[in-house]
């Protein structure tokens, strides 16, 4: 990743280009404020370790340009100082500066404060890489509405209460519920790759269309497989992957497109699966009305064991009245009818 050093000191310029480029950063040297600024405005760094004291343009000065100015992406800024006291570290702060590093530096400390800013920078990439990219999907089918609002609600109450259970507790802590909140939008990432005369039809699908309906699960999970291979970094790449090729693997086996059974199906992916089914069973489809929570809860009955998880069931009944708050503060606007049914809809 790129740095650009702001120092006029030629000595302390080299000592920094020398230690950052140890450990593995590709440095830029920037002499005072102004230039820096310049190199900035071209878009190619986001990580800055400044000078305080320099001429024409000081690095408090610096953090304040950088703030007023809109750029594509957040500028994370260290300014380096021999000053010293609360006064100075407010002015800092107000000014802009996300940390600080005093004068003489130790290398592994800069090292360790900079990895900290990209852990920063790769959140708010991660944030917008799957805003973006939920978005696309759900550009491709109108009628959804507030589907992908409704699915990561979903998804976050379930992961809550299935974090009470004992086997459970180490692997759903607080990052990866959130993670899970964040990527389950991007189950249906694939229906990009589906065409219009398929995923657009007014009516249900024939056998055949449906085989090609399916596919959006392979062509969600090959992509963002391949962008987590350009990115290794990103890794709540994976669990959106594991989203995208699983949420519709059923407990038995039945399920496409691998066929896997119980715990061969990613954890994530068995969340989000009810609550796919669930919010697909409670809204309006070309295919079928809006049913109640109540015909829901009763098909979802009917699949504990052999569509859905038991454990994923049971966190249901235990958060309903959550479901039906989250359905009512996203509603489509399509009133709810009885329709028993012994058999759950296909749901794609």
């Amino acid at each position: 990743m790129r740095v650009l050093v702001v120092e006029d000191d030629d000595v302390t310029a080299e000592m920094l280009e020398h230690a950052l480029g140890e450990f593995g950063y590709e440095v830029e040297i920037a002499r005072n404020g102004r230039e820096a600024f310049r190199q900035i405005r071209t878009g190619r760094y986001r990580l800055v370790v400044s000078d305080w004291e320099m001429p024409e343009m000081t690095g408090v000065e610096l953090c304040r340009q950088i703030r007023k100015r809109r750029f594509g992406g957040y500028v994370y800024v260290i300014l380096l100082t021999s000053r010293s006291g609360t006064r100075n570290v407010v002015e800092g702060l107000n000014a802009g500066a996300d940390d600080f590093i005093s004068k003489p530096f130790q290398p592994e400390e800069l090292c360790v404060r900079l990895r900290a800013g990209e852990r920063i920078l790769s959140l708010q990439s991660r944030d917008l890489t799957i805003f973006a990219m939920a978005k696309l999907a759900e550009s491709r089918d109108p009628e959804t509405g507030a589907h992908l609002e409704r699915i990561r609600e979903y998804s976050r109450v379930l992961a809550e209460q299935l974090s009470r259970r004992t086997e459970l507790r180490d692997q759903l802590d607080d990052e990866y519920i959130q993670t899970l909140y964040l990527t389950s939008p991007l189950h249906d990432i694939g229906k990009v790759g589906i065409p219009d005369r398929v995923l657009l039809k007014p009516g249900r699908l024939t056998a055949d269309e449906f085989e090609v309906m399916k596919r959006h699960t392979a062509i969600g999970g090959e992509t963002l497989e391949a962008v987590g291979r350009a990115h290794p970094g990103a890794q709540f790449l994976q669990m959106a992957c594991d989203i995208a090729w699983s949420h519709h693997e059923k407990f038995d086996g039945s399920g496409y497109p691998r066929g896997l059974a119980g715990e061969e199906i990613p954890l994530c992916s068995r969340i989000v699966a009810l609550a796919d089914v669930y919010d697909a069973l409670t809204t309006k489809r070309v295919y079928k009305p809006a049913y109640s929570h109540e015909t829901a809860r009763e098909i979802i009955l009917e699949g504990t064991d052999t569509q859905f998880d038991p454990a994923m069931v049971e966190a249901f009944l235990q958060r309903e009245s959550q479901f039906l708050t989250i359905r009512q503060q996203f509603a489509d606007g399509e009133e709810p009818r009885e329709e028993p049914s012994t058999t759950s809809p296909a749901i794609c």
